[in-house]
């Protein structure tokens, strides 16, 4: 049986009330702590107080939509993993999300095992999980990456990166000069691949968000698109 001390806490954002149960008795009995809120205020109140290990948060609430809270968030905490639930099966809606900051996404009707697997990701994120970084901090150009307080700055100014976004600018910085391929970057940081409905074009959204944000003033992108492969980092 789990010790309660050591039980992982998870907050669910749902509206529907038997989906709602059914979701919280699950990863009870998966052993988490369960927090639940059914108004997109209400769950970004708890999100903020209790500071759970990963928030599974439904895009269509009221009071405020799923985006607004993931938003809100971001802006006090980057370091929660929030895993989005929409119904809206619309690639816009999941770009969105990822672009908000969430870390991963499942469309309804989702599978209880594809859920508890990728919620069991989300929240398994310390340094024994990643293997410790080759060093503490690593720079290129004006950006500082510091890997143990998981941190990055850009001309000694903070930059907010989602979960995912710090892991795989990290796994490029770990494995750079070596092209990775999508398919070992969809393993290695999100722990599935294509058959669980993470797609390729989840790497590219969170390589895009990297250059977006920490690529102004280099001449040349420090993450290099390898045709039809996937990424390689290059030292500008």
């Amino acid at each position: 049986m789990t010790n309660n001390n050591d039980k992982k806490k998870i907050l669910i954002v749902e509206d529907e009330e038997g989906l709602l149960d059914g979701l919280a008795h699950n990863f009870r009995y998966e052993g988490y702590e369960v927090l639940t809120a059914k108004t997109g205020q209400e769950g970004l109140r708890m999100a903020l107080k209790q500071k759970p290990d990963a928030v599974l948060l439904d895009i269509m609430l009221p009071e405020k939509d799923g985006f607004t809270v993931l938003k809100e968030l971001r802006q006090r905490h980057r370091e929660i993993p929030v895993l989005v639930m929409t119904a809206r099966n619309f690639e816009a809606d999941v770009l969105k999300g990822f672009d908000l900051g969430a870390d991963d996404y499942v469309t309804k009707p989702f599978s209880p095992k594809e859920l508890a697997a990728r919620v069991k990701r989300l929240v398994a994120r310390g340094p024994m999980n990643t293997g410790a970084p080759p060093t503490t901090t690593y720079s290129f150009g004006d950006v500082e990456v510091r890997f143990e307080p998981r941190e990055v700055y850009k001309t000694a100014k903070q930059v907010a990166l989602s979960f995912k976004e710090f892991e795989l600018l990290k796994y490029l910085i770990e494995h750079r000069g070596r092209t990775v391929s999508r398919e070992e970057l969809l393993e290695e940081i999100w722990g599935v691949d294509e058959e669980l409905g993470v797609t390729t074009r989840t790497v590219d959204t969170h390589v895009s968000n990297l250059r977006s944000k920490l690529g102004d003033g280099f001449e040349k992108p420090f993450i290099v698109a390898v045709h039809k492969v996937g990424y390689k980092f290059v030292e500008p």
